[in-house]
């Protein structure tokens, strides 16, 4: 039993952002149907590298998922749909605007269908406004969004970030906040709801704490300019042998034991000092001393026990193999359908007493198809009826 057990899921979603949302959902006890077009591939599934017929990370993202696939452009694949819906009525879709509607299956519809129906679209740019057909990318939000213009070094250009910030932060995140507190409004009112999630306008909010300086001061956000952007001696520092500490030792006491880490107390006068020209001085004390050290000796003389925030920056293979990685479990194995098991990352919220569920990795589209079709009343001559119409793929 998950936190979310009776939770009852159509995810028409594909690549990041609902796929991660769903698959949070999931791990919490709900019970997702990916909905999969048998026609059009969901290019995750094809990432490299490759665990049997799926990709890891199709594999990861769509864990203890069941797999439908349905032509939606077919009538019969419709009526599936009407029929899961008074079960399944929570849907989330990541098509551009009014997509589900032209396939019949939009929220006005499965609202007459299910007036309870909670209904979650994930796009770029929302349900309106002038962009909201245009496509995009995370990149593309982070730009529109106004947080990657001062997510640089001075004169140079934005750097693309390892992991997607504007699909997660921007998409997955608020769409699980947004249904599960839809849900909560239903258990108290009996209402359904239409969720308009929109990247742009998530990531346009994480701009919370410079972005509020402008709107009240009139100060542009710039790069290397800002406390947390490069302009304060908070930054990463190459080592020797060219590796990457984190300094982020802003509090008065963390700054204390940053100076003793390198030698000279004397130096917080520097560290703490309001003056520009101050912390420019001391964040070049930091840049030769950090380089006077290979990486190994700087994590020797930090050791197990220092508190003042400087940590290195590791890759991730040497993240999985950390203590604290390994004592918070953030690595789980999950079955597979051959009776195998993946490695994969853990859900990373812990409850006191219901503890995430990891039923079996991504399949295959359409792996669950005749599974589903009989728990929603469908017999078998039936399914074989839609089957011989191609709602499901080529024979």
């Amino acid at each position: 039993m998950g936190i979310l057990t009776g939770l009852k899921i159509l995810d028409f979603t594909t690549l990041l952002p609902g796929p991660f949302a769903t698959m949070m959902l999931a791990d919490m006890g709900a019970e997702v149907i990916k909905v999969e077009s048998p026609t059009r591939d969901d290019l995750t599934k094809h990432l490299p590298p490759m665990d049997g017929e799926v990709s890891a990370a199709f594999a990861h993202l769509n864990r203890s998922k069941r797999s439908l696939a349905l032509d939606l452009k077919k009538d019969e694949a419709k009526e599936v749909v009407y029929q899961l819906i008074q079960e399944y009525d929570i849907v989330i879709e990541q098509f551009r605007p009014g997509v589900m509607d032209r396939l019949g299956i939009g929220y006005e519809t499965l609202k007459q269908i299910n007036p309870k129906i909670i209904f979650c679209s994930i796009t770029g740019y929302g349900q309106i406004g002038p962009l909201r057909h245009r496509a995009g990318h995370d990149i593309n939000y982070l730009s529109l969004a106004g947080a990657a213009s001062y997510s640089s070094r001075k004169g140079q250009a934005p750097v693309p970030a390892g992991i997607q910030v504007a699909d997660l932060a921007g998409g997955s995140m608020p769409a699980v906040i947004a249904i599960l507190a839809a849900v909560y409004h239903r258990g108290q009112t009996g209402e359904g709801q239409y969720i308009d999630v929109s990247i742009t306008d998530s990531v346009f909010s994480l701009n919370a704490l410079f972005g509020s300086g402008y709107l009240v001061g009139g100060m542009e956000p710039e790069p290397e300019s800002l406390l947390l952007n490069g302009g304060h001696f908070y930054d990463y520092y190459e080592t020797k042998d060219h590796r990457y500490f984190s300094v982020g030792s802003l509090e008065p006491q963390f700054q204390a034991k940053l100076c003793n880490l390198i030698g000279d107390p004397n130096l917080i006068t520097l560290s703490s000092s309001e003056r520009k020209d101050d912390q420019q001085a001391f964040k070049q004390i930091l840049i030769k001393t950090f380089k006077e050290k290979t990486f190994n000796e700087w994590l020797d003389l930090l050791g197990d026990d220092f508190d003042g925030c400087v940590e290195p920056v590791l890759h991730f293979s040497e993240s999985v193999e950390h203590p604290h990685v390994k004592a918070r479990e953030l690595v789980v194995s999950v079955p597979k359908t051959d009776g195998e098991s993946q490695k994969q990352i853990a859900f990373p919220i812990k409850f006191s007493t219901q503890p995430a569920q990891y039923r079996f990795t991504g399949v295959q589209t359409g792996y669950h198809s005749e599974e589903i079709l009989k728990e929603a009343g469908f017999n078998k001559e039936t399914i074989n009826e839609f089957a011989d119409k191609g709602i499901f793929g080529k024979k």
